[in-house]
């Protein structure tokens, strides 16, 4: 997505506000691993959602600020522990915090970052501007992204050796990785912008949806994409025996011969391309890729009827441009 004099002056104020951020010399331990897991790049989506969702409810974007970085912050703590808890060597094609480190302190640092992102809404409680109940709900909404996020994971992990995973609880669980951070992105956006209820839980939904789109599209993605484009082979999900929203709902329509199929395919390390193709194959007689194409549109659908409820401003047709993006993204 090109950027326009709108994103790039927003992601020039994200920059500078991470930048600005006053870490302490020592311990070096600490926050040489929290300086460097926000100095790694990543396209800054989240802050973005929280500054448009300020501008969208006719706010002061500086006062967005705090909450931007405080997800910003949350998200990158996310992936520093996700990396522990996965192994991973490398994040956004640098060595991560726990490769470049050790795990000790990938989980101290990660520790630091959480307590930070916490302490960069204190901004809501000394500012006069806001009230007590905004303050308290500002907090509240963060509250409940950090729980929803942590649910999500734990089920992801609890996915990995159950048999029985069925489609909502698939939902369920990208619900929490995936929709709850752009949810409470947009939301404490709003709140920043002393927003009305109505306009908080209109944009909270929108992120919702925008969220759960977002993450059944890979699924589909690694499906049917150009491999040239998506970076990898039609079918990786298969070959490394992930659970999809695919794979599932394949299983729920399949018969007891597809399903066996299916299942042995997922359970063989490094299975032979024709038994992916077959399992795709599967997935395109069932149905399975034209309703998940449907049921993706149909979330960006109601993520565009909500934010049409709100003035038109720059902001909005940012927001607009980039969830027309996303839906027609095809890597």
């Amino acid at each position: 997505m090109s950027n326009n004099n709108l994103q790039q002056k927003l992601l020039e104020k994200i920059e500078r506000g991470l930048k600005d951020l006053d870490f302490p010399v020592h311990p070096k331990t600490l926050y040489e691993p929290y300086r460097y897991a926000l100095s790694v790049g990543g396209k800054r989506i989240r802050p973005m959602l929280t500054i448009l969702a300020n501008g969208l409810c006719g706010g002061d974007l500086d006062d967005a600020l705090p909450a931007a970085l405080s997800i910003e912050i949350l998200h990158n703590f996310t992936l520093v522990h996700d990396d522990i808890m996965d192994s991973a060597d490398t994040r956004r094609g640098e060595p991560s915090v726990f490769k470049k480190w050790n795990e000790n302190i990938a989980i101290l640092s990660g520790d630091v970052m959480f307590a930070d992102a916490f302490q960069k809404l204190n901004f809501y409680g000394h500012n006069d501007s806001y009230s007590k109940e905004e303050y308290v709900s500002i907090h509240d909404v963060f509250t409940r992204t950090v729980i929803t996020v942590c649910e999500g994971q734990a089920l992801d992990m609890e996915f990995v050796d159950r048999k029985d995973v069925d489609h909502n609880e698939y939902l369920e669980m990208i619900a929490g990785k995936t929709a709850a951070l752009l949810s409470g992105a947009l939301e404490m956006g709003a709140i920043s912008a002393h927003a009305s209820s109505q306009k908080r839980e209109e944009l909270a939904e929108l992120g919702y949806e925008m969220g759960i789109a977002f993450q059944v599209q890979d699924d589909l993605l690694d499906a049917i994409a150009d491999p040239e484009k998506f970076g990898k082979r039609p079918g990786g999900d298969i070959f490394e025996g992930k659970k999809t929203y695919l794979t599932i709902l394949a299983l729920e329509r399949a018969n007891d011969e597809q399903a066996t199929l299916i299942k042995d395919t997922l359970d063989t390390e490094n299975p032979a391309a024709d038994r992916v193709d077959e399992v795709l194959d599967i997935m395109s007689n069932l149905g399975v890729l034209d309703d998940v194409a449907q049921e993706i549109d149909q979330h960006y659908q109601k993520a565009l009827h909500l934010l049409n409820k709100f003035e038109s401003s720059e902001y909005k047709q940012e927001l607009e441009k980039l969830l027309i993006f996303l839906r027609n993204r095809d890597h």
